[in-house]
């Protein structure tokens, strides 16, 4: 993940809120809340090339024309077995699903399929091609189970930090929806979003944005706090005690901006989990994040 830029002249001015630029960086630097951020990134990796070498599994399935728009197929060997469709993270321009399998394992020796979808990144990417990618990849998963092995059948998604804006803003598209026939809330059972920035606006001032290059106007057109509507699948949004004061009031007025318009939005924090260990949980049952998961699969049955 990227760390904080060095001090400029802004680093003293106001720039969000009541952060100066130094400061707002920090607090959207997920890595600042942990010792060392390779020791999750390798243990992704490690735990991405076991379960793909699990018997079935297809790597690089494609679900449109541009080179990263390929998707990597987790089946649980039976017929109509749930499915969790996973965006990983990386603040639009890391990561890639070569390291966001991770969770697949434990997942299918329960019965879960998983799809780890992968997409192109900045800057090689703007931010609406990013959003674009996602949601094409949703809405063919969505679209296309016949196809998939197994023909899964309740649809869960999950994002982790950029992946959680980018699935909240897919499940808001609602011309993209449209234009496919479907509808997010039938054709989604649920969305668990993990340590999401819902409102982009502030990234415009860290050095996350130096690959994004949104100004204000286009950060709010991106931004599913400023896009919300109410036809929304139930929501668990949650992140870890150990993040920073900004990604817990990015979620909080999120989760507070769905219910207001009549929406589902659980929201919680759990305990001793930081930015980057939150979502092994997804594959633990016994944890917040992996109830959520059996329970949104199994509301659609």
């Amino acid at each position: 993940m990227p760390k904080t830029s060095t001090p400029d002249a802004e680093s003293d001015v106001t720039m969000y809120r009541s952060y100066d630029r130094r400061t707002l960086e920090i607090q959207y630097s997920p890595s600042s809340c942990v010792d060392d951020v390779d020791v999750y990134l390798r243990e992704y990796a490690e735990r991405t090339a076991r379960a793909r070498r699990m018997p079935g599994v297809r790597v690089g399935m494609r679900y449109g024309p541009r080179p990263e728009q390929l998707l990597d197929f987790y089946p649980a060997g039976r017929e109509g077995a749930p499915l969790l469709v996973y965006v990983h993270g990386g603040y639009w321009q890391q990561i890639s699903r070569d390291e966001s399998g991770f969770m697949a394992s434990d997942l299918v020796a329960r019965g879960v399929s998983v799809a780890v979808l992968g997409y192109g990144l900045a800057p090689t990417y703007t931010m609406p091609e990013i959003i674009a990618m996602v949601a094409d990849g949703i809405r063919w998963i969505c679209g296309n189970t016949d196809r998939l092995p197994g023909a899964p059948g309740p649809i869960v998604l999950s994002g982790h930090s950029a992946g959680a804006h980018l699935v909240a803003m897919t499940l808001l598209d609602e011309p993209g929806w449209k234009a496919c026939g479907m509808r997010p809330s039938e054709a989604v059972a649920g969305a668990i979003l993990i340590s999401g920035v819902y409102d982009l606006e502030p990234i415009c001032y860290t050095y996350v944005n130096d690959a994004l290059g949104l100004d204000v106007a286009a950060a709010r057109a991106c931004s599913p706090m400023h896009n919300l509507r109410s036809d929304l699948p139930p929501l668990v949004v949650a992140l870890g005690e150990n993040e920073t004061d900004e990604y817990g009031r990015q979620q909080r007025e999120f989760a507070a901006a769905v219910r207001a318009l009549g929406g589902r939005a659980t929201d919680f924090v759990v305990p001793i989990r930081n930015h980057f260990d939150l979502p092994y949980d997804l594959g633990a049952p016994e944890t917040m994040l992996g109830e959520s998961l059996v329970r949104l699969a199994g509301s659609s049955r």
